[in-house]
C-alpha cells in the first residue's frame, strides 16, 4: 500500500500552504528523506522530504494549489522507479572532463542558493541563475534579484489590472494572512493599550561609553533593543501574568521568556523569536537579533524560529513612529511598542530639561490582564530603562 505524502504542521496559526513546485515527477525514483515539493507560508518556504524510498506513484495538488495542513500532497509507492541522477559528462579529454565538472559542481552549489520564489520567477521567464547575483546571505539568490534584472517591481505573476486612474493589485499570501490574523486578534481578543515615556538618557551614554569595547569584545554592536529585552523579561518575571496566555477556560502561566521582536521584510511583518532570552546576555541577545533579522530579510527563517513565543517586542520608531496601539500576536497577551526617540522638554526637580525621550505602549488582553498589572508592568520596563544598572542588579 502506498505511503501518503501529507502537508505538516507550519507553525502557530498557520493552517495552510501553497505548493508552489514539485522537485519530483510521478514515476521518478525517491529517497527516504529526498526532498519532494516546496511550500511556500505566508512566512517561509518548507521543504517536504520522502518519509520513505520508493517511486511517486500520484501527485495530488498541483503546483499554485492551496493546501490545508493534515492534506494529502502525493504518495509513494514502493519498488524502483526513473532514475533522476545527472547524465555523466561525456569525457573527450582530462582538461575538459575537469572544467566540465568544475562547471557542474558550480551550477549545482548555485542552484542550491535559491531561494523558491525566485526560483519559480527565473523558471517562468527563462532566466539563466548563473547570471543573477544574489543579495541574500551567503550570496543566496531572491525573487528581488530577478525582479531587479528584468526591471521590475512586483512579481510577473501577480495580478495586476489597471483601469483608469485605478490599480488593482490581488494580495500577496503574507499581506492576505497578516490582514486576516490582525483582524482575528481584535474579535478574539479584548486589546487595551496603556503608554507610558522613557528618558533614554542612561542607556545612550551607557552606549557611548562603552560602544567601541563592547564591539571589539564581542563583535557586534550594543544596540537599544538588548536593553529592552532584558527589560521586559526582568518585568516579565514580576508580573507572570502578562508572560501567559488563554487557552480555552484556562490560563496558562510561561515560566520561559521567549521573545519575538517584530521585523519588517519586503514581503510583510514577521515575529522570529528569541528563545530563553532569561539566559542569554547582552552581547548574545544583539547576535540573535541580527542573526533572525537577516535570515527573515533573505526569506530564510525556518517554522521553528517562528513558533513559541511568549511575548512580543515592535519596534515602529525606524520608520519614525511617534506613538502607536501595536495588535497583539496571538495566542500571546501582552506586546510592546518602542518609538521614536526625540528631544522633548521634561521638568527635572522644578527645572524645565531637554531629554532624548521615547514614548512607549503595551498592548494587552484585558480578559486575564487586569489594568493595574499592566500599568505596574509598563512602569516597570521604564524603570529598567532609565537605570538600566538595575538590570544588572536584579532589582
Amino acid at each position: 500500500m502506498g505511503k501518503k505524502i501529507i502537508v505538516p504542521t507550519l507553525g502557530e496559526s498557520v493552517t495552510e500552504a501553497t505548493v508552489s513546485k514539485w522537485l519530483k515527477s510521478v514515476g521518478d525514483q525517491v529517497n527516504s528523506d529526498e526532498a519532494l515539493v516546496e511550500l511556500e507560508t505566508d512566512k517561509v518556504s518548507v521543504s517536504v522530504p520522502a518519509p520513505e524510498a520508493g517511486v511517486l506513484s500520484e501527485i495530488i495538488a498541483k503546483e499554485g494549489t492551496s493546501v490545508k495542513v493534515g492534506a494529502t500532497l502525493a504518495s509513494i509507492e514502493p519498488g524502483t522507479g526513473r532514475s533522476t541522477a545527472s547524465k555523466p559528462t561525456v569525457m573527450k579529454e582530462n582538461t575538459n572532463v575537469t572544467s566540465s565538472k568544475k562547471t557542474s559542481e558550480a551550477k549545482v552549489e548555485k542552484e542550491f542558493l535559491v531561494s523558491p520564489a525566485a526560483r519559480r520567477v527565473a523558471e517562468e521567464n527563462k532566466i539563466d541563475i548563473n547570471t543573477i547575483s544574489g543579495s541574500g546571505k551567503d550570496g543566496r539568490i531572491l525573487k528581488e534579484d530577478l525582479l531587479e534584472a528584468m526591471g521590475q517591481s512586483f512579481p510577473p505573476s501577480q495580478s495586476r489590472v489597471s483601469k483608469g486612474e485605478e490599480e488593482r493589485v490581488k494580495m500577496t499570501r503574507l499581506r492576505s494572512t497578516i490582514s486576516k490574523r490582525l483582524k482575528e486578534a481584535q474579535n478574539s481578543a479584548a486589546m487595551l493599550t496603556t503608554f507610558n515615556e522613557v528618558d533614554m538618557s542612561r542607556i545612550i551614554e551607557m552606549r557611548a561609553d562603552n560602544k567601541f569595547r563592547f564591539e571589539k569584545r564581542y563583535g557586534v554592536k550594543l544596540g537599544f533593543m538588548s536593553f529592552f529585552v532584558k527589560s521586559c523579561v526582568n518585568a516579565l518575571k514580576s508580573f507572570p501574568i502578562v508572560n501567559a496566555e488563554v487557552q480555552n477556560d484556562e490560563i496558562v502561566y510561561k515560566n520561559y521568556y521567549n521573545i519575538g521582536v517584530a521585523v519588517g521584510t519586503e514581503k510583510g511583518l514577521v515575529v522570529p523569536v528569541v528563545r530563553d532570552a532569561d539566559q542569554l546576555s547582552f552581547a548574545d541577545i544583539e547576535k540573535k537579533i541580527i542573526e533572525l533579522g537577516e535570515r527573515a530579510k533573505s526569506g530564510q527563517l525556518s517554522i521553528e524560529e517562528l513558533q513559541g513565543g511568549t511575548f512580543t517586542i515592535t519596534n515602529g520608531g525606524i520608520y519614525g513612529s511617534m506613538l502607536s496601539t501595536p495588535i497583539i500576536n496571538p495566542p500571546q497577551s501582552g506586546v510592546l511598542g518602542m518609538h521614536n526617540i526625540v528631544q522633548r522638554p521634561i521638568v527635572i526637580d522644578g527645572q524645565i530639561a531637554i531629554r532624548p525621550i521615547m514614548y512607549v505602549a503595551l498592548t494587552y488582553d484585558h480578559r486575564i490582564i487586569d489594568g493595574r498589572d499592566a500599568v505596574s508592568f509598563l512602569v516597570r520596563v521604564k524603570e529598567y530603562l532609565e537605570d538600566p544598572r538595575r538590570l544588572f542588579l536584579n532589582l
